[in-house]
């Protein structure tokens, strides 16, 4: 038995890559927009986010959204993570909750690098997402959100209210529970 743990060990170690800086979060960016040969949007989520608010000095993965895609974005992406040693997952809140009519408009600019704009992913539906799933990080990261002023117990109040009429098309998330959880939040958050 003990060789048999060691042997898993020893595969998963050699996919784990390193943690992600804001530094090295900052090269993938500018790489990612020079590489790219059309324009195209970014949209940064989860422990990105939190890395380039200070929430955070690491963390595991980039989490990205490409909307519009910039041509070769992919390719680049493919190279970078290998060159920088980063994991990077396609994947952002309305992957698990349903988005909002303006998540567009409520994500907010990060940087441009050649003709790609860099955004955070709407703060309402991070949190969201971050309440709904409830691991003790995510708990953490809405705090800060709260904290930091970018969002407000009120607008997170709101975009629920308008998600969740969509939240029948997401059958993994229970929608009075999720409700609970938003509130029990933001209660325990304004005591």
């Amino acid at each position: 038995m003990p060789a048999l743990v060691h042997s898993l060990r020893g595969r998963f170690s050699k996919g784990m890559r390193r943690k992600v800086t804001k530094a090295s979060l900052q090269q993938f960016m500018r790489e990612l927009g020079a590489a790219a040969r059309s324009p195209g949007k970014v949209y940064f989520t989860g422990g990105a986010t939190a890395l380039l608010l200070g929430f955070r000095e690491q963390t595991v993965d980039v989490d990205l959204k490409l909307e519009p895609e910039p041509q070769g974005a992919f390719e680049a992406i493919a190279r970078l993570k290998n060159k920088l040693d980063l994991n990077v997952e396609l994947a952002s809140p309305d992957d698990f909750i349903p988005p909002s009519r303006s998540w567009r408009e409520r994500s907010r600019p990060i940087a441009a690098h050649g003709a790609v704009e860099f955004f955070h992913y709407d703060f309402s539906l991070q949190a969201l997402a971050k309440l709904e799933r409830g691991h003790a990080q995510d708990l953490e990261d809405v705090a800060s959100f709260l904290r930091g002023g970018y969002v407000t117990a009120a607008e997170l109040r709101a975009v629920f209210a308008e998600i969740e009429p969509q939240l029948l098309r997401y059958p993994a998330v229970d929608p009075q529970r999720f409700r609970q959880r938003v509130e029990t939040f933001l209660t325990e958050q304004s005591a």
